[in-house]
């Protein structure tokens, strides 16, 4: 694979990542959100 074609490829696959949020901030939000998920699980089964 040529490096134009890996490039292209990289482009398209940031181009999905970013659109797939919707904006950057929304890729920070989703972020946000997950590892406040996270936190909250492992608050509620925590093994004394």
């Amino acid at each position: 694979m040529n490096l134009v074609t890996r490039t292209f490829l990289l482009s398209i696959t940031l181009l999905f990542a970013v659109a797939g949020c919707n904006t950057m901030e929304g890729a920070g939000q989703d972020i946000e959100a997950a590892g406040e998920g996270i936190e909250r699980e492992s608050r509620e089964n925590r093994n004394y």
